[in-house]
């Protein structure tokens, strides 16, 4: 077995731990053909990976082009744990993956000696395996109120968000970053549960809100505590504020006719990208020619045989 090529760039993660499962949850990365249409793998040449996960977009860049290497990122340690063993055994030294948070890739490559790259993917979503596996992700099942993607690297958890926050804070935040209808009265019905008992896990959340939305008024069966469940994790793990840097930080590192790619799963993210590519595409600086025009989503056949990348949306763009 080659050796491992993990590189540890922060303190050692502190992960809580959460209660155990007998079942595993695979992720199935979405939009891969898609992928390497847009990156478009070339012989001899670096890719970086920014949100490594399940490895799966690794492996297909990996996969489609023998000579090329991938420089993978994640700062969820947990995932590169379960994941990156077997892709280092397959792929050698073809593979690197370092641990920490896209927002800092600059930082990270640099501390890897990394100049320049021909492509940079990054797939905004956030993992079954995490979803399932890290306490406060999923409203189907009762865990503490966490959603802190690498506990190593944040202190703020859900639960400060829901126990601190004023009723007006609460609400912005539900209608903001959840495109909650129903913010106000979410908001409302929380402030007045947290006077009785402090709020800590998701199965209180996931009753109090379904007291304001029985599922019965809520379109196309969708749960009602999606939307809230949406809005803290983006709060709690900076998710917006972390794509805007990424994306400005990742610009300097392509190489001429370096291509960047990034996968969307809603508006908010969408919007940002869209907005990123078309300012550095026009208005004076021509730094990106963009190749999608309106953003590229899942195939029908995909969309059968994975479920989750029906929300999802690749934009790509290639430096001049």
């Amino acid at each position: 077995m080659q050796k491992k090529t993990i590189k540890k760039l922060d303190e050692t993660d502190k992960a809580i731990n959460t209660e155990k499962t007998e079942t595993v949850y695979a992720h199935k990365s979405v939009l891969v053909n898609e992928v390497l249409t847009y990156i478009n793998p070339q012989p001899n040449k670096i890719y970086v990976d920014a949100t490594f996960g399940g490895g799966g977009h690794t492996r297909a860049i990996l996969d489609a082009q023998p000579t090329c290497k991938v420089i993978g990122i994640d700062w969820d340690m947990k995932a590169i744990e379960e994941n990156e063993p077997a892709l280092t055994e397959k792929y050698g030294d073809r593979l690197t993956v370092l641990w920490g948070n896209f927002a800092h890739i600059y930082k990270l490559l640099k501390q890897a000696k990394i100049q320049k790259v021909d492509g940079i993917l990054a797939d905004f979503g956030t993992s079954q395996f995490q979803i399932h596996h890290k306490a406060g992700f999923s409203f189907q099942k009762n865990t503490p109120l966490d959603m802190r993607m690498s506990p190593a690297h944040q202190r703020k958890t859900a639960t400060d968000i829901i126990n601190g926050y004023s009723e007006k804070d609460l609400a912005t935040l539900f209608f903001s970053y959840g495109e909650e209808a129903h913010a106000k009265k979410i908001a409302r019905a929380i402030v007045l549960a947290r006077t009785e008992k402090r709020i800590t896990t998701t199965g209180q959340l996931v009753d109090i809100v379904a007291s304001v939305i029985p599922m019965h008024r809520e379109k196309r069966n969708i749960h009602p505590a999606t939307k809230v469940f949406q809005a803290l994790r983006i709060e709690v793990n900076h998710e917006l504020e972390n794509i805007s840097t990424f994306l400005k930080a990742a610009l300097p590192f392509l190489n001429p006719k370096g291509r960047l790619v990034c996968i969307s799963f809603h508006s908010l993210e969408d919007r940002i990208v869209k907005n990123f590519f078309k300012e550095h595409s026009t208005h004076g600086t021509t730094e990106l020619e963009i190749l999608t025009a309106k953003p590229i989503t899942a195939s029908p056949d995909e969309l059968l045989e994975n479920p989750s990348s029906r929300s999802a949306k690749i934009r790509a763009a290639l430096k001049k």
